[in-house]
């Protein structure tokens, strides 16, 4: 198998609005609760979530949020977080095709989840320098992948938090939040940065 592209996940979300079970796994319910607990009780200003898929993420994210920018980089994922949303005041979905730029310039927190070995290294390192400049002084970034590779990966996944963070150009404070055999999710803010 070729690592899948947007093209590959559109047509994912076109014939099934939940191919991964996002909504109902138990072990993805597990790792949503770390990502809410790793980006703190709220309220969190505004937060941007980077590839929200379907928007399971999402909709758990937008009570926590005055402010949720839940982006997709598929028209069809673009619908479904849409929907997913329908009702949070607060939040909206939108199409953010990486790399590129998100519907504000500063953010107080940024989501990444499931997003990373999809990227090429030449991608990830450009996401990873506007992630870092998007982020405002203090702010914290959240970063959920897994440990493990799948055969429709670009990069492997082991040390894709590390790589990444060392893509940004800035010093990290990094904490682990929680980690299982297959992912594993930590916040990092800058480092010096109160």
């Amino acid at each position: 198998m070729k690592p899948i592209d947007l093209d590959g996940f559109a047509a994912k979300f076109a014939a099934d609005a939940d191919p991964w079970r996002t909504f109902s796994n138990r072990d993805e319910a597990v790792k949503r609760r770390a990502i809410l607990h790793a980006l703190g009780p709220g309220p969190v200003g505004r937060v941007l979530e980077l590839a929200s898929g379907n928007g399971s993420n999402s909709v758990a994210l937008a009570p926590r949020a005055l402010r949720l920018d839940a982006t997709e980089g598929t028209a069809e994922g673009v619908t479904l977080t849409a929907g997913a949303l329908d009702g949070a005041g607060r939040a909206r979905a939108s199409l953010l095709r990486l790399p590129g730029r998100p519907p504000r310039t500063r953010y107080d927190a940024v989501v990444l989840a499931e997003l990373l070995y999809y990227l090429s290294p030449g991608q990830m390192a450009r996401v990873a320098r506007d992630v870092a400049a998007w982020l405002r002084p203090g702010g914290v970034l959240v970063l959920a992948h897994h440990r493990i590779d799948f055969y429709d990966f670009v990069q492997h996944a082991g040390g894709i938090h590390e790589r990444f963070l060392g893509e940004t150009g800035a010093s990290w404070t990094v904490r682990p939040v929680r980690a299982t055999r297959a992912w594993t999710v930590l916040t990092a803010r800058r480092a010096g940065v109160v």
